[in-house]
């Protein structure tokens, strides 16, 4: 019984996102890092919308931010329990059980957004969030597309062609469904990725992964795992394939945790945790102004 990590994917960045961050000397060297990939003035370029959501730039600073994020929280709580991340949000996550060194993360998070571009290069392709009554059974079924992510019975992302999903959104909406276009420019965590997801299985054969320090609940199969082969193999495959949150967050809440963190920008997957499994209490670390609030609530919910 414990703490565990979420760790958000693409769509959660913004420009005024854990202003206090660079103010912690424990999430610098991330952050330097961080600055390498994107250049030091990455913060006054996230006003810029096509800038901050471009796959080049999201991936590695969803990454750093959130490994720089944790580097800065972490001193005085305990060890957690288990983690994992959302989409991109792995990287991050893996870092966290100690899979690979925060530089090892950004070059991966940048070689992976190389790779999933290349894959939709010339293509028009997208994802869209979709919400309501038996959304997912919908999904399943709706041919051309695929299942990207699973959420809730209620609430999936599809991905497929841009003309598919907008066909599908106006069946969806007459059904009474809510459908939200995705700023992301392609179809992840779909068949339309299997060439990037060869592209990136080959540069994890390359980069140094060690077993994880803790459970770490994997996208590609929605099981918790420690072993290095099997998290690489995973990280490759949820390129291609749906990422089963819903599993996910399942495997944590089994490990008997008190008390679930978001770390990273927004409070997305608090919320989808708090549909979920709402006797278990969860909170973003941005709704908090210093890591030191953040400790005093953890500390709070573990007594």
């Amino acid at each position: 019984m414990g703490l565990g990590l979420l760790f958000p994917g693409q769509g959660a960045q913004h420009a005024q996102m854990l202003p206090w961050l660079e103010g912690q000397p424990e999430a610098r060297p991330a952050l330097d890092a961080l600055a390498r990939h994107l250049g030091a003035d990455w913060r006054a370029r996230l006003h810029d919308p096509a800038w901050r959501h471009a796959n080049a730039v999201a991936q590695p600073l969803l990454t750093g931010i959130g490994i720089a994020a944790w580097q800065a929280v972490a001193p005085g709580l305990p060890r957690p329990a288990a983690v994992a991340g959302y989409s991109v949000g792995e990287l991050a996550a893996f870092a966290a059980a100690g899979v690979f060194d925060a530089d090892t993360a950004l070059n991966l998070a940048a070689a992976r957004a190389q790779a999933m571009d290349a894959a939709a290069a010339g293509l028009d392709t997208g994802l869209m969030a979709v919400q309501g009554p038996q959304a997912r059974r919908l999904a399943e079924a709706a041919a051309p597309l695929s299942v990207a992510i699973r959420i809730h019975e209620e609430h999936v992302v599809v991905g497929g062609a841009g003309p598919a999903l907008s066909a599908q959104a106006e069946t969806w909406t007459a059904l009474g469904l809510r459908c939200t276009r995705l700023p992301i420019g392609l179809a992840s965590h779909t068949p339309a990725m299997a060439p990037a997801a060869r592209a990136f299985a080959a540069c994890l054969q390359t980069a140094s992964l060690h077993g994880a320090s803790l459970p770490v609940a994997c996208n590609f199969s929605g099981t918790a795992t420690r072993n290095a082969a099997a998290l690489a193999a995973a990280l490759a495959g949820q390129v291609e394939h749906t990422v089963r949150w819903d599993e996910c967050m399942d495997s944590l809440a089994e490990r008997g945790l008190r008390c679930v963190l978001e770390v990273g920008p927004g409070t997305a997957l608090s919320a989808m945790w708090r549909q979920r499994h709402p006797g278990i209490p969860v909170r973003g670390i941005e709704e908090f102004q210093a890591p030191q609030g953040v400790r005093r609530w953890v500390e709070g919910q573990l007594g």
